[in-house]
């Protein structure tokens, strides 16, 4: 982080102007009271809430003010829109629409920022710049440019002017309005007090302000991809970054959601897989993950590759809260309910409770008939969550900030998924990688992991691991290679006896499970996979010969084709604004 949030720090720069403090609370207050006095005309009661289309209407109502109140409000907007513990569930659908799209502001003003943040003329810096923004948002606008030095393409991201002092106001007043009026709502119902919201809000806000972070973000994410040509990510060009202005490279690609995004049928299949990986590698490898991937942050080129843009809002997770995530959804997979429920006390979901059972009892209520092998074929995260708001009343739970941004980030992405195919499962793409990372991975907590799925209560679980094997091949094609597309058994056998070496504990809590088994069972087991990995072998190895085959055969054939006219292939990238801000 360049800087960190500090609620005091924000209270003396807002006490430090009282005119524009005033000014700016006599608005929000006319602003939300007439919204209040337009919902009272209309009535209150059961009656209304229990009418879809007059909750809706309100709903889009408040959307509207706070859009009209500016970034601050519509972030807050945005933040409730997938915070179940704060905003009831119809309120929340109206929310995820929630956009901040407004004109750009003066490009002569825009130019001044760049050259005072750069410290040169742009006609210094830049062959070519657009005479106006490529993009706007209440927040930034784009503008695309070549380098002078080397003819680069790039795209210039340029803040607005004067909002952070105005969104330094509005996190004083609401910090508090709500420590004034609703601290005691909080501690009650939340489990902590109103400040601790407002100050996880604050620090996200702020940060998003802060152009030299983001450029660090940048920087992080370019080389936490480098090395997968697949996913896309600018790099930014540091000695022309100031805290208003980022320069970073210029990315082709359309909107992921776009008609024409794809070649075919293939390519955008392999997009969304892709896609949930990459999310899914943010989250449970790298530990720092994008925080907003809707359609305008997350492009697409035509043969399927995923390009990520805007890098405001991310978040970071600790190496302790990916473990935990993990265990979540091996206890989840494997339909722990009481582990599953001190995984959620561990990553701060549950205020500290001595007896989790009732509320282990309650997550198999709500989710047990969407997780079993059952209810997967009509998985829906969106409807998961659902189910999960209904305990949030119930019990002492509340929804830390940035796994608030894992789940809408997860809904988000669930959400292109399905328009892009209405069959979509995150699931079944979501399980086979979690069991592909615990049969592979040489991490030794992910080795204890692994452990806890095929050892239970001391003995070894041989079910277990055969579901294990068939979730990692579970999101193959036919005709590929089985689970071999992403596990080479060479290697797994060479990591597994290496681990068994070197790794005294993984070893005596293996062998001490399999001893709970007869002789008889483990080794009829052990044929058994070794059947199944003969099989997996020898069937990659055929497809393999008939790649190869194939391969000699075109060029056997080549000099005959020469001459036959030849479809010119479409261009692989269109150009499209990509480095766009969604702010």
């Amino acid at each position: 982080m360049v800087d960190r949030y500090d609620a005091a720090a924000v209270r003396a720069e807002a006490l430090g102007r009282p005119m524009a403090l005033a000014a700016r609370a006599g608005r929000i207050a006319v602003a939300l009271g007439r919204l209040y006095l337009d919902l009272a005309r209309e009535g209150r009661g059961e009656m209304l809430l229990a009418d879809p289309r007059r909750v809706k209407e309100q709903a889009a109502k408040l959307k509207a003010v706070l859009v009209s109140l500016g970034p601050t409000f519509v972030k807050v907007g945005q933040n409730l829109s997938n915070r179940p513990d704060l905003v009831r569930v119809d309120y929340m659908e109206e929310l995820t629409t929630l956009q901040d799209k407004v004109p750009p502001f003066d490009s002569a003003v825009a130019r001044r920022i760049v050259e005072e943040d750069m410290g040169r003329p742009i006609p210094d810096v830049f062959s070519s710049f657009s005479e106006e923004p490529v993009a706007a948002a209440s927040i930034s606008q784009v503008y695309k440019g070549v380098l002078r030095a080397g003819g680069r393409v790039v795209a210039v991201k340029v803040q607005r002017p004067g909002i952070r002092p105005v969104v330094a106001l509005d996190l004083f007043l609401l910090r508090y309005v709500f420590e004034t009026f609703f601290d005691e709502y909080f501690k009650r119902n939340l489990g902590c007090t109103a400040a601790v919201i407002i100050d996880e809000f604050g620090e996200k806000m702020l940060e998003e302000l802060d152009f030299r972070q983001e450029a660090l973000n940048i920087r992080d994410f370019h080389r936490n991809f480098a090395d997968d040509p697949r996913v896309l990510v600018p790099n930014a060009l540091p000695e022309l970054c100031g805290p208003r202005c980022i320069v970073m490279d210029w990315i082709d690609g359309l909107r992921c959601t776009d008609a024409r995004a794809f070649d075919d049928e293939e390519a955008k299949q392999a997009f969304i897989k892709l896609g949930v990986e990459a999310g899914l590698k943010q989250l449970l490898e790298i530990g720092l993950f994008h925080g907003d991937p809707h359609p305008g942050n997350v492009m697409a080129t035509r043969n399927g590759d995923i390009g990520y843009v805007d890098f405001g809002n991310v978040a970071e997770l600790s190496q302790y809260n990916q473990e935990c995530l993990i265990d979540a959804m091996v206890h989840a997979m494997n339909a722990e309910y009481e582990l599953l429920a001190e995984d959620l006390k561990k990553l701060g979901f549950l205020a500290e409770v001595g007896d989790v059972e009732p509320i282990a009892k309650d997550l198999r209520a709500v989710w047990g008939s969407s997780l079993s092998r059952q209810g997967m074929a009509n998985f829906s995260f969106k409807n998961l969550t659902g189910q999960f708001n209904k305990l949030l009343f119930k019990y002492p739970i509340r929804v830390p900030e940035r796994f608030s941004l894992v789940i809408r980030a997860l809904l988000t992405q669930e959400g292109i998924c399905l328009t892009l195919d209405r069959d979509f499962k995150l699931l079944d793409v979501a399980f086979p990688y979690v069991a592909r990372r615990l049969l592979t991975d040489s991490n030794p907590t992910l080795r204890i992991r692994l452990l806890q799925v095929v050892i239970v209560e001391g003995k070894f679980r041989w079910d277990r691991l055969r579901h294990l094997l068939d979730l990692a091949q579970s999101d193959q094609k036919p005709g590929q290679a089985g689970m071999l597309a992403k596990l080479d058994l060479l290697a797994m056998t060479k990591d597994g006896l290496r681990i068994l070496a070197r790794d005294k504990g993984f070893r005596d809590k293996l062998f001490g499970g399999l001893q709970q088994e007869s002789i008889g069972r483990n080794l009829f087991e052990g044929m058994r996979l070794g059947c199944l990995f003969t099989g997996i072998a020898l069937r990659t190895w055929l497809l393999r010969l008939r790649a190869f085959g194939w391969g000699v055969g075109k060029g056997l054939l080549r000099p005959f084709l020469a001459g036959a006219p030849r479809r010119e292939p479409a261009a692989r990238l269109q150009e499209s604004p990509v480095a766009a801000p969604s702010r």
